[in-house]
């Protein structure tokens, strides 16, 4: 977090919002070049409209980083910059398959609208959320409308199915996936319950081999989040989405009561639900089926099959922006966005993504560290649990590691749902590591001296 630490045990941070700005214009060139790239090799010139995308791209990050340096001035550092990293990569590929004549599509451009509108909410997040202590008002009402907006494709008439999963719903000619907008308010919610009830529920309870297990009468939580859980992957057909949100409040009740003994209750759970979903619901068999034997059957198992040739044929190094075939495998915008770029920049490139992704998660983990309340701490940490979570079930299962689980990749999939909603939570993080980092005001003083915490009131520094 840039800090140093001096005489008296104080951290001192530096805004570092010039290092950011050097970043942000890295990771906007590193989106414009593949872009550029992708038609040098397929057509031998710079698209003409190059220079309004250059001016549209460029614009929009020097809008973002101007916003962030006026109300996010001590913000971390290197979420804006990756997160413009991996859209400007997303767009580029997206771009690059739209570029593919049969059938030649412009989803590109569909996709960079729905960028806009998600920087245009984060900085909604930036400059109307001050504080983040503000979200901790209402848990148990917002607990409740994430379950409903996980449940509401259920709804007859207004959810659709699209490829095998009840996960969409539709109003008019717009369709849009509620549990992307579940994610944040759970997490939200989760957050705002476990540190009212941290204590209870971390103190309450049997200790069997060393190890402490909560009372009985309070698994109401986790067995209702276990209930939802299955009936999204039993109703819906969704196995991604089940697995990110009651992974998601296992691993924040982890960290509320560093109690080993949710953990093991969560994946004895977890199992449980695994086993019974497998023999009682052919969607689970026939994803657990293409991950172990994939070409038992080509048709069903097309996507997976296709993704596999592709990493091969891509090598180390990948065929080169614009000479691979990712038009091959199908869904390769959204679901198998990972698989198009290992083959086109190889699997070093996807490892590279995947680094990016890494230190997404760990500046989200270390602002929790930082933070000094315990609803922001949860909050960062829950919301960095997402990235990790989804990037590790769509990647694992696009890679073979794990059964397919058709979950987006943030900020690079095709899909508004998804892009909107990872912006938010970018804009979020930022929020809470500017709580976390920002000189402490005179009237904090005498709160925050028992922690060892001094004001400050150079503009350029902050002790904790």
């Amino acid at each position: 977090m840039s800090a140093i630490t001096a005489p008296g045990n104080v951290v001192v941070y530096r805004k570092r919002r010039n290092t950011e700005l050097l970043m942000d214009i890295v990771a906007l060139s590193i989106g414009l070049g593949a872009w550029a790239l992708t038609h040098l090799n397929t057509s031998g010139t710079i698209p003409p409209e190059w220079p309004w995308l250059v001016g549209m791209w460029g614009g929009l990050g020097l809008v973002l980083h101007i916003l962030v340096r006026w109300r996010l001035p001590f913000a971390d550092p290197l979420i804006l910059p990756t997160v413009l990293l991996l859209n400007g990569l997303g767009l580029a590929m997206i771009h690059r398959i739209d570029l593919i004549p049969d059938p030649a599509k412009h989803d590109a451009t569909t996709q960079l609208i729905w960028t806009g509108l998600g920087a245009a909410l984060f900085l909604v997040v930036i400059i109307g959320l001050r504080d983040h202590r503000s979200l901790q008002r209402f848990p148990y009402l917002l607990f409740l409308a994430g379950i409903a907006l996980l449940l509401l494709p259920l709804v007859p008439g207004l959810g659709v199915e699209q490829f095998g999963s009840r996960i969409w719903i539709r109003v008019g000619p717009f369709s849009f996936q509620p549990a992307e907008v579940a994610k944040i308010v759970l997490a939200i919610a989760f957050a705002a319950y476990l540190v009212e009830r941290r204590d209870v529920l971390a103190l309450a309870g049997r200790h069997v081999l060393g190890i402490g297990f909560p009372r009985l009468r309070d698994l109401g939580p986790i067995m209702i989040m276990w209930a939802a859980s299955l009936a999204v992957l039993v109703f819906q057909n969704d196995l991604g989405t089940s697995l990110l949100f009651f992974g998601l409040f296992v691993m924040m009740l982890y960290v509320a009561t560093q109690r080993a003994g949710w953990p093991i209750l969560g994946t004895a759970l977890f199992a449980i639900g695994a086993v019974a979903a497998y023999y009682y619901t052919a969607h689970v068999k026939v994803r657990v089926g293409a991950w172990l034997y994939p070409f038992d059957n080509f048709d069903r198992n097309l996507q997976v099959i296709s993704a596999q040739f592709g990493y091969a044929w891509g090598g180390l190094t990948g065929r080169g922006w614009g000479l691979g075939r990712p038009g091959l495998t199908p869904l390769a915008k959204s679901d198998f966005i990972a698989a198009a770029l290992g083959e086109e920049i190889g699997v070093l490139g996807l490892m590279a993504i995947i680094m990016l992704y890494g230190l997404l998660v760990a500046r989200g983990l270390r602002m929790a560290l930082a933070c000094r309340d315990p609803f922001g701490k949860l909050l960062a940490a829950g919301l960095s649990f997402v990235f990790a979570l989804q990037v590790f079930a769509i990647i694992g299962g696009v890679t073979r590691l794990l059964p397919l689980t058709g979950l987006t990749t943030p900020f690079m999939s095709q899909g508004g749902s998804s892009m909107i909603s990872n912006w938010v939570i970018a804009g979020i993080l930022l929020v809470i590591s500017h709580q976390a980092r920002r000189p402490i005001r005179p009237m904090d003083e005498d709160h925050d001296s028992a922690a060892g915490v001094i004001s400050l009131a150079d503009d350029d520094t902050r002790l904790i």
